[in-house]
């Protein structure tokens, strides 16, 4: 996958570390779990010594001093709990911040491989997940676990009747937490793809809207996200009952484990094997003993969840780190050379382009015509690494463009998709391509070349006007002649067109056939996908894509020539190659 050559160096056991860098961290906040642990003793040792020495004694001072030693450990208490909370908060934010950009890096990436935009968005929200969880009180249960003992234990040596009792109360909330996680476990994932399909049904009735206003069918497309709500809210209804009826079972349980002690503290107190203070102070410390686990059950959703997004930011951290730094390599300038290769939908895996191969040299410029559904946008894709091959290679200079690292590659790649999309921004920001502090000549350069500079300098904010969402605010023409100046901004040497005049005027037109010339004259290479046959005028070779093969490749006039005496050529790509050899 696409990655920064900060990540692009980790290996899979690095890009672990990026987790395991916190373990000194988990030690601290151990530690300070023990202390307030200890701590929480202070109520069961206060009650000891106010029923069994400051009644006994009918000492005041005695149980003026007691109480001012409870409220100071009480306030210790507090103090470090304040402590706990605050550093899970912020490792939930460095974490965050860690995370999110890669989770992001990802997020770009996947929908290249067949995944949709909400899957792909489903990583930044494991991220907004694992920083939720660690700023509730999911964690502070889990980091009191493991000092239930020390209550236990307190209550143990009061009587070890009593202790017996609290150990059975913990061993039945414990078996409640497994049976919990059991069945939360399942559920938690259904819910999860539930929520997914939700998401991509929003998703897709969004970017739609026009559409499902002007025919009219917006009702059906929303009983249609009405049914992917409803099986998700199923599946969520589903999972907070079994989260909900196990927290309400173990209250319950608890609840009757406190009066079971206290009752049975009383027997023992009749039998006089026990203080009157002890029956109190070994209610408060069971009580505490078994909170932990009773507030681990009420949040087991939380804990599920939280688990299975660290272990998808786990997986999304090793997938940037699978491959080693490239070295760098001279900037392409002579030629790119694709041989034999074979591509597939990374959503389907259906092949929708074999065996294709052919070499372009500095200068020259390839049209590239056939059918719809051909392949020629999908030869386009990989031409540009979008989507991976199969089998082959794509060269520049003879290097595989896996050589480079996708910054450094896409410096010497222009791309111009049929659908231009712009980024959230102004102009001059879409067409430097997020550069941070671009050189404005380059831009104004870029501009002219796509004929669009003027266009540009009219609107009241010039290179500064802002787009909107898609780059809506603009024309269809005026986004696709601002995507082109963005494809041949800093005059990169392989320049890949798919229907590039398919939204322009003839002014616009002209523009890209002088753009495409300057790709030439500069040493570039110039790849043009079209269906309107004034896109080839500039350029010098024809390949013709039928069924997912290249049925024909060679010089622009050759081709026409062979197509006019064989008569074998598809009705779309003879209009285009005639008409292109009149506008040539």
């Amino acid at each position: 996958m696409a990655r920064k050559s900060s990540t692009r160096s980790r290996s899979p056991k690095a890009a672990t570390s990026l987790i395991r860098g916190y373990r000194w961290l988990l030690v601290f906040l151990f530690g300070i779990s023990g202390i307030i642990n200890v701590l929480a003793l202070t109520g069961a040792f206060y009650m000891l010594q106010i029923y069994d020495r400051a009644l006994g004694s009918g000492s005041v001072p005695t149980l003026l001093a007691i109480s001012v030693l409870a409220i100071g450990l009480y306030f210790s208490q507090g103090l470090f709990d304040i402590i706990r909370s605050q550093i899970l908060v912020r490792v939930g934010a460095r974490l965050d911040r860690k995370l999110a950009p890669l989770a992001h890096q990802v997020t770009i990436d996947m929908p290249r491989f067949g995944f949709s935009t909400s899957e792909a968005l489903e990583r930044g929200r494991d991220v907004d997940t694992v920083r939720g969880f660690l700023g509730g009180q999911g964690p502070v249960a889990l980091f009191d676990l493991p000092w239930v003992p020390l209550f236990i234990a307190f209550v143990y040596v009061l009587h070890p009747w009593l202790g017996m009792l609290a150990l059975g109360g913990a061993v039945v909330l414990s078996l409640l937490t497994i049976v919990t996680e059991l069945l939360m476990r399942g559920l938690n994932e259904d819910s999860q793809r539930a929520a997914t399909a939700r998401h991509q049904i929003a998703d897709s009735n969004a970017r739609n809207a026009e559409i499902l206003k002007a025919m009219g069918f917006g009702g059906r497309a929303v009983k249609r996200f009405a049914r992917a709500n409803d099986e998700h809210l199923g599946l969520q209804t589903r999972a907070n009952d079994v989260g909900g009826t196990f927290g309400a079972i173990s209250r319950v349980l608890r609840m009757i484990l406190q009066s079971a002690v206290l009752g049975l503290g009383a027997f023992l107190t009749i039998k006089g094997d026990l203080s009157a203070g002890a029956i109190i102070a070994a209610s408060v410390a069971s009580a505490r003993a078994l909170a932990p686990i009773d507030m681990a059950i009420a949040n087991w959703k939380g804990v599920v969840a939280a688990r299975a997004a660290m272990r998808r930011l786990k997986d999304t951290v090793t997938a940037l780190a699978d491959r080693p730094e490239p070295m760098p390599l001279p900037a392409p300038t002579q030629s790119l050379t694709v041989e034999g290769i074979t591509v597939a939908a990374p959503d389907t895996g259906r092949v929708l382009l074999s065996d294709v191969s052919l070499q372009l040299e500095a200068g020259q410029a390839l049209g590239i015509i056939g059918p719809s559904g051909g392949g020629k946008t999908t030869l386009a894709r990989a031409l540009t690494g979008i989507w991976p091959v199969l089998r082959g290679s794509v060269r520049l200079d003879g290097a595989e463009m896996a050589q480079w690292d996708d910054e450094t590659l896409g410096g010497y790649v222009g791309y111009l998709p049929q659908d231009v999309a712009l980024l959230e921004g102004d102009i001059q920001e879409n067409i430097a391509r997020l550069e941070e502090n671009p050189d404005p000549r380059r831009i104004v350069d870029a501009a002219k070349a796509a004929g669009v500079h003027q266009m540009i300098v009219r609107l009241p904010e010039g290179y500064h006007s802002a787009l909107g969402p898609m780059g809506l605010a603009l024309s269809g023409g005026q986004r696709q002649r601002i995507g082109l100046a963005r494809a041949l901004y800093g005059d990169p040497f392989v320049v890949v067109l798919d229907e590039p005049n398919s939204n322009l005027d003839g002014e616009g037109e002209a523009a890209l056939t002088a753009a495409i010339r300057s790709v030439r004259a500069r040493g570039g290479i110039a790849i043009v996908i079209a269906h309107r046959p004034s896109a080839l005028a500039a350029v010098d070779l024809v390949a013709v894509i039928q069924n997912g093969r290249m049925t024909a490749f060679g010089a622009k006039e050759e081709i026409i020539g062979k197509s006019q005496a064989q008569g074998t050529a598809a009705r779309p790509p003879q209009d285009a190659l005639t008409a292109a050899k009149v506008t040539g």
